[in-house]
Parts: structure tokens; sequence; C-alpha cells
């Protein structure tokens, strides 16, 4: 029993083992990603099945396994989930938000806590219905982006370096880039579109307010280019994450 450890973290994902247990997938503040095996959580009888479930905030004790670590105790402190389930369009970006960054560790056991706190932040902002999803969603890739070390350049050219504003967009260039650097086929985005990529990177909410709504599906298809050209997948989940901008609770 020495060999307990305990662990706050996102519950990211979950799969079926066996006929009654489940591998859960987390994102911890100490330890990274974790996946453990969570003993008979799919009976009714389960004394914590319903605490790990996708977008849970959990505080959770392990035991190493050979393999898989095994999960001994568990306790909810956010569950993010009552509040995300009914919506649609937060459930979606959350759905978006747990995806990435499963993607983003694909080492187990590496500590990842700024992608851990951003996580976190993220699906209070969703579940707290204060803020468009999407714009939660877009301002969560930027910065995740950041984090894994290939965020777009939105301020300068992404090849030269020279002070914007530019005015086109390039994905296989970095992002922005100059007139002498374009190349081909560039985007050429609004001002507007441009601005809210600076904003949503630097969390600047009262900037993303004032600007038009038009621009917000125009930079969520920059940023979910950007994101995918540099996984070099698709994520299931994006495609999925209702665009129009919908009245916020309250």
């Amino acid at each position: 029993m020495a060999n307990l450890y305990r662990d706050t973290g996102i519950v990211l994902r979950v799969q079926k083992l066996g006929e009654a247990d489940r591998i859960i997938t987390l994102l911890t503040q100490k330890h990274g990603k974790v996946r453990a095996v969570a003993k008979g959580v799919r009976r009714t009888s389960s004394r914590f099945g319903a605490r790990l479930e996708p977008f849970g905030h959990v505080d959770v004790q392990f035991y190493p396994g050979r393999s898989l670590d095994v999960v001994t105790q568990v306790e909810t402190l956010d569950a993010f989930h009552v509040s995300l389930v009914g919506d649609y369009s937060r459930y979606t970006a959350a759905c978006a938000v747990l995806e990435t960054a499963d993607r983003l560790t694909a080492e187990e056991g590496e500590p990842a806590l700024r992608l851990y706190l951003l996580v976190t932040g993220a699906l209070r902002a969703l579940a707290a219905g204060e803020r468009d999803g999407s714009l939660v969603l877009d301002a969560f890739l930027m910065r995740a982006m950041s984090i894994a070390g290939w965020a777009p350049a939105v301020e300068e050219c992404a090849r030269c370096g020279e002070p914007g504003p530019h005015r086109a967009f390039n994905v296989q260039a970095g992002g922005v880039v100059c007139a002498n650097c374009r190349p081909a086929g560039s985007a050429t985005p609004s001002a507007e579109t441009l601005r809210l990529l600076v904003a949503l990177l630097h969390g600047e909410w009262d900037v993303v307010d004032a600007l038009p709504t038009g621009a917000r599906r125009d930079a969520s298809g920059l940023v979910a280019a950007h994101l995918q050209w540099h996984m070099e997948r698709q994520l299931r989940s994006l495609p999925l994450v209702e665009r129009t901008a919908r009245p916020v609770d309250g």
C-alpha cells in the first residue's frame, strides 16, 4: 500500500474492459496523462462509477499495476458534465477540448501542468455558459498550440518576423505572412478576423466581444486548419462544434 499515489485530473476518455471494468484516461496535475483500470465501475452497485465519466474533475488514488495502474478511490471536485450535456454547443466544444488534450499528450507519465490548467479552465468556462462555446474553444486551441510550440504567428510574419499587421495567412508557412513572403494560395482573412485571433491568444475578451460576429467563423476555420496541419490528423469532434453565435445563459 506504500506505493499508492494521489493526483487530481480531468477524465478525457473511457473505454470498456471486460464485462464490468473500464480503462480511464485522465490528464492529471502532476503525472500528465494517466491510463488506469477502474474495476467494476459498469456495475450498478459501483461506488464511484458515475464519478469517472468524461469532463469529470476528480481527485483520484491509484495503485501502480504491471501494465496499467488501478483506481482505488475517487472524489469529485467539479462535475462539469452536469452543465454541459444538456447544451449541444457547449457539449461539442468541450468534447473538442478533451480530444485535443488527449492528442497533445501522446506520452503517458510526462508532466503537463500548463495543459492541465488550460483544460480545467476551458471546461469551467464552458460549464459556466457566460461566453459563446466556440470562442472558448478557439481560445483554448490557440493557447494549447502555444504550449505545444506551434501556435500560429498572428502579429508578425511567420517567415521573416516583420511586425504586422499583415493580411495573408498560410497554414503551411505558420500563420500570417507579409507581402514579400506570401506563398501562392494563401488566404486573405479580414482585418477583424486577424484581430480576433490575436485577442483569443492573449485572452483579451473585451476586444473579442467588440468584434463583429462574422469574423468568428473565419477565425475558427483558420484555427482548426492550423491545429490539424500540425497534428497531421483530423479531430473527429471539430466538425460537430456549432459555430453560430448564440445568446449566452443569464
